[in-house]
């Protein structure tokens, strides 16, 4: 892709959640963000440069539900009691992000993190685990609680086990 997008928390925040959170779901700006994201990320042994370089992400690479194909996608990640969490926020959309379903029909997952890969097992938090585990998530990263103001539905925890 030709157009460079700028790994910026204005172009996280606002392009990149506003764009997951529409009716249509991400888009090409949402691709494009998350290939660059990938791209420094691996280039760097797992370390942000700029804006992002205080924030906690890994690379989760899940099996499409339907596809079976290989998905790679940049998360931002909470380490709790020695637990690696995710969050399937979507930005607050309605509906569960397309990697949570992927995750659910196969939980053996890849993760990146820093310059370590590892397999792991990839299990849904149930409540009422999930709900403590949401507001300690959410005082820690505040878009979290904002995320979850924005929808009905229950938003979901993922462990991301070491296998």
């Amino acid at each position: 892709m030709s157009d460079k997008i700028d790994l910026t928390s204005g172009n996280l925040l606002e392009g990149l959640a506003g764009e997951i959170r529409s009716p249509g779901g991400p888009g090409k700006f949402t691709r494009s963000f998350n290939q660059a994201l990938i791209a420094e990320f691996r280039a760097n042994n797992g370390v942000l440069t700029g804006e992002l370089a205080d924030s906690p992400f890994l690379l989760l690479t899940t099996t499409g539900s339907k596809s079976g194909k290989q998905r790679t996608i940049p998360l931002a990640h909470i380490d709790i009691d020695q637990r690696i969490l995710v969050i399937a926020s979507r930005g607050g959309a309605p509906v569960n992000p397309t990697w949570y379903s992927n995750l659910i029909a196969h939980p053996e997952v890849s993760v990146e993190l820093g310059a370590e890969t590892f397999p792991a097992l990839a299990v849904a938090i149930e409540e009422p685990e999930r709900a403590q585990l949401y507001a300690n998530v959410s005082a820690h990263i505040p878009v979290f609680a904002d995320y979850q103001r924005r929808t009905d539905r229950v938003i979901p925890i993922v462990e991301l086990r070491r296998l």
